[in-house]
Formats: structure tokens, C-alpha cells, sequence
């Protein structure tokens, strides 16, 4: 084995093994099933949660002895290390919750969560601060009715006949409510450790903060949260163990393709790698590859942080973590003297014109060379973070952690999501485009998936999508219609332009990568 920028890697002068499989189609339409061969090669563009989860399920997977190459960019401050400092999941804190209004996506984490409680061994996923159990206070705002369900807790309604576009924050909340209690009747810790907030005063008690947010809710403390960059360092170096995947530093600018059947990947610097199976998992940035027009948005997201003093940092660290469903704003307990305060919302959009098209949706289609791009200091050292967004960022301290309202921010950051319509991820063969496989629209919740996401990847790829999520996962198309996620969890307001907002700012605060 040779190495391509200080990584473990393969170039396209390589061979690569064969895949066999059949011409490709939408996993849910298809009749034909797909068996990865002992003679198969895979690149996988994209090192995030869905990326390497991939690679390290196809590591440990039973007959895929066929090679494995993972493509990404690097930390251009250490160009042979892998993350991009402004991927998605490169951050201090993320939650971590089986707290869904969808039932499949509660079973989901309550499954992730097993791996997420080993702590015994240093090499444990939880381990070594990765995970804290800190509880969840999870709030909406209204009258604690649920106008949209006829149906209250504890019955917990059936998600696949749910109009997600219909519901509210409360709504959410609600039917999360109810699959808590669904898992909790199968699970007496968690029955112990879930306990409803039917008034701000029960809410204030338990945040232990002072907090003022919302005006019904719960409280889950088999929920918490996961140092995210430690987590994902934890996954690469499980990968890099398995010693299967080869790993290349760069840039992928464009798919390559023979006909109808894609063949692999350029890179910026002009090599192209090959392989028989091309796997597009690059978070926010996949519609640049692929054109997913109509059916996933890169959005930007609004975080900021605050330094405490160590006698804050005892005190609130022993805070759960607060989420409003109705203004998507949340905060995370501190570690090291520093809390988190984000906004789960609709966003910000950066459209602009791409200088290389994605790959159309069929070889007759013209592809959207005009679409919402990531757009962090990487890319713009000087980028300042609206003044709207440090307003609300601001709304959340005042509410939830009244005492540091008035504390300036030490850093803020844009996070960038891929946004579906119904927050469900995209997981997928290309309908059109043969040997071309998407995973992406991770709509701001995938990541605490990550210890369980990779195997239910791997049997999309193997044409087997888990019955709860089919349907869900599915290529879906575009229908013209403005692409923003209803799913009753977000804030504020649809459609800010990221450049409008910028312009109208005063006093704007510099974002971190």
C-alpha cells in the first residue's frame, strides 16, 4: 500500500475489483435485487456520519471482501488530515434523542443509543467524554393541546399517515411524547426516567436554569448529547483499524461517466478515480454533484458559543439539554467553560451559479446550475453571521439560561444542513444513472445515528431498505415546488436568502468554520 496525501490510498491508475450488480433504479420500484460480490469496488464521497458509517459497515460485512475508497476533503490547515474543518458533524456538542414525532426515527436512536451508553472500555463509542447522558428538556410553546391529532398521548399515532407539513411545534411534541411512552412501556429504566412538564412552573423546575421556554413538555433523561468531533475521530480511526478502506484527500468537483453509467469521481487537481459503485455522501454539498433539485437544500444554521466562568460551567453542567419545538432553538449543557446555543430553523440559502453543472436527473435533463452551496470561512474568511440570526441566538440565552443574556459570543458558526422536504433522510440508488448510489438529506438530526446508521445503509445498497423507512428514504423527485422541511421541529422563517441577510446586518458577529 502507497500513500496519497499522507493517507492510506488508491489512485484511478489502480484497478479497482468489479461490482456486479444490476442497471440501477430506484430501490423502491426496482423488482431486481443487488448482491455485492466478493469482486466489488466502492468510492464513497464523503466522510461525515453517513459516509464513514457506510465504509465501516461494509468493512465488517459478511462476503464484501471487495475493496473500499473514501474521497473528502482535508483540514487545509494539515492537508494530510482528515476532517474539513466545517463539515457538519465537526463540532463540540450535538443531541442526542429518541425523541421523534416519527415512531421509526425514535426506534432508530433508542437502538443507536445502546451504542452510545458503552462506556465501560476507553475504546467505547460513549466513552472518554464522547457521550453525556444529561437528559432532554423538551418544550413547545401553546396551551399543551394538540389541534392537529385528535389523538393524545399515550396513544401514539401511526407516522406514516401523518402529514408532516401540517404540523406544529406542540404538535411535535405531542407525538414525541406519546413514542417515549411507547418505548418506555417496554423499558422500565426509561419509564423511571421520563416524566411530563404540563406548566412553565414544572418547566422551570426542571431545567434548573431559570428557564422560561415553553409552556409544555417533557423531560427524558435517557436523552443527552455527544461531543460530535471526538465521535466522528472515534469512527475514522474504528474504520482505519478494519484496515480495508483507503482513504484520498480532495476535492471531487464533477462525477465521471460513460453513458448512462457513472465511472467515478474528479478531483480539483485533475486525478479521477474509478470504481465500479459510486457512492455520493457529501452532506450539503451533494447537490453540487448531483442535481437534487426539489428534493434536498443545503441550509444554513445559526450557532453560537459563550466561555463561562468555572463556577458556571459547575453549575450549568449539570443543566439537560433545553429544546423548544416551536422556535427550534435548543442549548447544550457546557463542557471545558463553553455552552452551545443553536436554532434548528428553515435557514439561510446561498444560491449561486456553479461553475461545473451536477449531474442532470437524466441524461436528456438539464441540470440547476444555480442552487444553494455551503458557504462557511472556509471558503469566505471574512463571512460575519447575520445580526438576525445573533438576535435569536441572543433570545434563546434570555429565555433559557437567563443569566448569560447579556454575554457576548466567543465564536458563532454556520452549520450547514441537507434539507428534505419531510426531514426524512434520502438513501437511494439513482433512478436514472446507473451504479450511482445517494445518501445524503441529513436534515439536521442524522447524526446520532451514527453508531447504527452505516449497516441500514449498507442494506439499502443491498437493496433491502428497512420496511420502516421505505417510502421514506426513497428517490422522490422534484415537483416545483419551493424546498423547505415541514415537519413541525423548525423555526423561524423559510427562504432567507444568507447574502440578503448579511447586507442588512449591524453589529454582526464573526462566524467561526
Amino acid at each position: 500500500m502507497f500513500f496519497v496525501n499522507g493517507l492510506p490510498g488508491q489512485t484511478s491508475g489502480v484497478n479497482y475489483n468489479k461490482l456486479t450488480h444490476p442497471p440501477s433504479s430506484s430501490s423502491s420500484s426496482s423488482p431486481s435485487s443487488s448482491t455485492l460480490s466478493d469482486t466489488s469496488s466502492i468510492l464513497i464521497i464523503g466522510s461525515g456520519v453517513f459516509g464513514l458509517g457506510t465504509a465501516y459497515a461494509l468493512a465488517r460485512r459478511n462476503g464484501f471482501t471487495g475493496s473500499i475508497t473514501v474521497v473528502d476533503r482535508s483540514n487545509p490547515s494539515c492537508p494530510d488530515t482528515f476532517f474539513a474543518p466545517d463539515a457538519a458533524s465537526i463540532d463540540t456538542s450535538r443531541i442526542v434523542r429518541a425523541d421523534y414525532a416519527d415512531s421509526a426515527y425514535a426506534a432508530l436512536c433508542d437502538e443507536a443509543q445502546e451504542q452510545w451508553r458503552k462506556q465501560e472500555n476507553p475504546s467505547d463509542l460513549g466513552a472518554e467524554g464522547r457521550y453525556s447522558e444529561a437528559g432532554l428538556l423538551l418544550v413547545a410553546n401553546g396551551d399543551g393541546s394538540s389541534p392537529t391529532l385528535a389523538a393524545a398521548p399515550p396513544a401514539a399515532p401511526d407516522s406514516k399517515t401523518i402529514d408532516k407539513s401540517k404540523l406544529t411545534g406542540m404538535d411535535y411534541a405531542r407525538m414525541s411524547w406519546a413514542n417515549v411512552l411507547a418505548l418506555a412501556s417496554q423499558d422500565p429504566v426509561l419509564a423511571e426516567r421520563i416524566r411530563e412538564l404540563p406548566n412553565p412552573g414544572a418547566i422551570r423546575a426542571a431545567s434548573g436554569t431559570g428557564c422560561s421556554s415553553g409552556s409544555w413538555g417533557y423531560i427524558n433523561n435517557n436523552s443527552g448529547w455527544a461531543n460530535a468531533e471526538a465521535s466522528m475521530a472515534w469512527l475514522l480511526e474504528q474504520v482505519k483499524q478494519t484496515g480495508r478502506v483507503n482513504f484520498i484527500a480532495g476535492a471531487v468537483v464533477s462525477l465521471e461517466h460513460e453513458g448512462t453509467t457513472v465511472t467515478g469521481a474528479k478531483l480539483s487537481d485533475g486525478r479521477v478515480l474509478s470504481a465500479d459503485l459510486v457512492m455520493v455522501a457529501a452532506g450539503a454539498w451533494t447537490g453540487s454533484l448531483v442535481d437534487l433539485h426539489g428534493q434536498a437544500i443545503a441550509t444554513g444554521q445559526i450557532m453560537g458559543y459563550v466561555d463561562l466562568t468555572e463556577a458556571e460551567q459547575e453549575r450549568l453542567g449539570k443543566m439537560p439539554v433545553i429544546l423548544n419545538l416551536s422556535t427550534g432553538l435548543f442549548i447544550i449543557p457546557p463542557v471545558n467553560r463553553v455552552l452551545k446555543v443553536a436554532r434548528h430553523a428553515y435557514g439561510y440559502v446561498n444560491p449561486i451559479e456553479l461553475p461545473v453543472p451536477p449531474l442532470p436527473v437524466s441524461p436528456q435533463s438539464t441540470p440547476a446550475i444555480t442552487l444553494s452551496i455551503p458557504r462557511t470561512s472556509y471558503t469566505d474568511p471574512e463571512l460575519e453571521i447575520p445580526a438576525n440570526g445573533a438576535a435569536e441566538l441572543r433570545a434563546a440565552l434570555r429565555e433559557m439560561v437567563p443569566e448569560l443574556q447579556d454575554r457576548p459570543f466567543t465564536k458563532t458558526r454556520l452549520c450547514w444542513y441537507s434539507d428534505t422536504r419531510t426531514a426524512d433522510f434520502l438513501i437511494d440508488y439513482h433512478p436514472f444513472w446507473q451504479n450511482l448510489f445517494v445518501a445524503t438529506g441529513d436534515s439536521g438530526h442524522a447524526f446520532k445515528f451514527m453508531p447504527v446508521i452505516g449497516n441500514k445503509i449498507v442494506d439499502c445498497l443491498m437493496r433491502k431498505c428497512p420496511a420502516e423507512f421505505k417510502g421514506k428514504w426513497d428517490w422522490k423527485g422534484g415537483d416545483g415546488r419551493p424546498l423547505f422541511t415541514e415537519d413541525g421541529s423548525r423555526g423561524g422563517k423559510p427562504g432567507l436568502i444568507l447574502a440578503d441577510e448579511l447586507a442588512k446586518a449591524e453589529g454582526v458577529v464573526p462566524v467561526a468554520a
